[in-house]
Formats: C-alpha cells, sequence, structure tokens
C-alpha cells in the first residue's frame, strides 16, 4: 500500500501573530514552524500502517524551501520519503490542484490529510483532491482501518460518531482521535540522523491557478476587563448579570 501524507506547514499556537502592509500580509519574522497537528495524526497512522502492514509511506507539501525542516521533521518520524511542489500556498484550490498532480503521478493507494489547517481553517483541500482523483472521501475520520482494497473509517457527526465501509482509493480527512495524542511521536537522534539520507524531492508546480486572494487580515478584539465578585455577594452578580453583561 502506497501512502501519501500531507503536511501542512503552520505558526506554532504559540507564536505572536502579525501582520504586514496595512494587514495584507502575515509577517513571518520571528514565528516557529511546525507540522499541522490534525496532519501530525494523520502521519502517526501512517506509521502504524507501515509497520504492521509494511505501508510506503511519502509526505508532500505544497511550498517553498521554506517549508524543508517541516517535511525533515515528518522523515525523522518516520516518512520513507518526501515531495516539496515548489510553489506558493496561495489558496485552498490551487493547493489541492497541485496534491492531486502528485497523487496520480504517484499512483497512491490511501491520501492522508489534516481535516483542516490551523492557520486558515479552511477546510476544503482534501475534499477537493478526491474529487481531482476520483477517489473515495470521509472527512473528521477519527479511526481507519484497512484491510487488502477494503478500508473502515470512524468519523464524527453532529451528536455522535458514523462508521463508514469503503475501498481504496481513499482520501480521508484526519483529526485528533485518528491516534491518541500520547502516540504521537518525537524525532529522536536516530531518526534525525536517517532523515539526512531520505529522498526530499522537489517537483515543479501543474501552476495551478488560484481563485481567492487574501485582501485583509483582522486580529480578534481584545478581551476586556474582568469584574470580580465576591463569592457572598450574590446580588451584585445578579446586578452586572443583568444591567451590564445583558445576560439574564
Amino acid at each position: 500500500m502506497k501512502i501519501l501524507v500531507c503536511i501542512s506547514h503552520v505558526p506554532d499556537t504559540t507564536s505572536k501573530i502579525n501582520f504586514t502592509d496595512g494587514d495584507t500580509k502575515f509577517d513571518t519574522n520571528g514565528v516557529q514552524y511546525v507540522i499541522n497537528p490534525n496532519d501530525e495524526f494523520g502521519l502517526t497512522r501512517a506509521m502504524w500502517f507501515k509497520e504492521k502492514q509494511g505501508a510506503q509511506v511519502t509526505v508532500v507539501n505544497v511550498g517553498g524551501p521554506e517549508t524543508e525542516p517541516t517535511l525533515r521533521k515528518a522523515l525523522a518520524i518516520g516518512a520513507d520519503a518526501a515531495i516539496r511542489v515548489n510553489t506558493e500556498a496561495k489558496d485552498g484550490f490551487q493547493v489541492a490542484k497541485e496534491l492531486a498532480n502528485v497523487v496520480s503521478d504517484g499512483g497512491f493507494d490511501l491520501v492522508i490529510a489534516g481535516r483542516e489547517s490551523i492557520d486558515y481553517n479552511g477546510g476544503m483541500v482534501p475534499g477537493m483532491i478526491a474529487a481531482l482523483t476520483n477517489a473515495n472521501f470521509v472527512t473528521n475520520c477519527i479511526s481507519l482501518e484497512v484491510d487488502g482494497t477494503n478500508a473502515t473509517a470512524i468519523r464524527e457527526i453532529d451528536g455522535g460518531k458514523e462508521t463508514v465501509a469503503t475501498s481504496l482509493p481513499l482520501v480521508i480527512g484526519g483529526q485528533k482521535g485518528l491516534v491518541e495524542e500520547s502516540d504521537l511521536r518525537i524525532p529522536n537522534m536516530r531518526g534525525i540522523m536517517m532523515a539526512r539520507k531520505k529522498p526530499l524531492s522537489v517537483v515543479e508546480p501543474i501552476n495551478a491557478t488560484a481563485e481567492t486572494n487574501s485582501v485583509k487580515f483582522e486580529k480578534p478584539v481584545p478581551k476586556g476587563a474582568v469584574t470580580l465578585v465576591d463569592a457572598d455577594n450574590l446580588d451584585e452578580l445578579i446586578n452586572l448579570l443583568h444591567n451590564e453583561a445583558k445576560a439574564i
């Protein structure tokens, strides 16, 4: 089984976010980048298929040379090879087109992507890859088993879970639950040394056209001051909730 894991290069959630050029561009200065958390769950699940079923695992990213450390980390975790599509990721449709081309060229049986990236939260790329490659698709995936060409997935739905029986080729949008957080892997020294020898291929893009453009970014409004009320002063609490917060 050939598995392709899509890796987004995203800012660490602890990074301080700023914008430049009149809030039209993201300021990358001082920002630490990591593997998108939803993708990391998927990568860890792919490692299970590699170790238990002998699957071949390749990771892929659409981006410039600055994303290669993130791909190298994925190699250090255990992926066999990496591909970087040498173009800036501009919008979900453009990224999906580039990734679909990699899927078609590589003949992958299973594509594991995060259901969304934590920077733009578009949640559209996995579904579009499936449509462009004529593959089956399961999103919000929290469990995946593969037996030959048959697959069983469990996905979160509103108010519960749904079990889906499908077949390869398959694209999933994974999330927390696909593996336990305790199962996520930290590259060790041996893995880091081996990653230096693993192939990282740079392929030129098909120059897919972006259909959207970010016009402006805005930060959330700063939270207001907190009013502390003594636990014994119930009347004051009711007064504040009624007259100021308008909650009751």
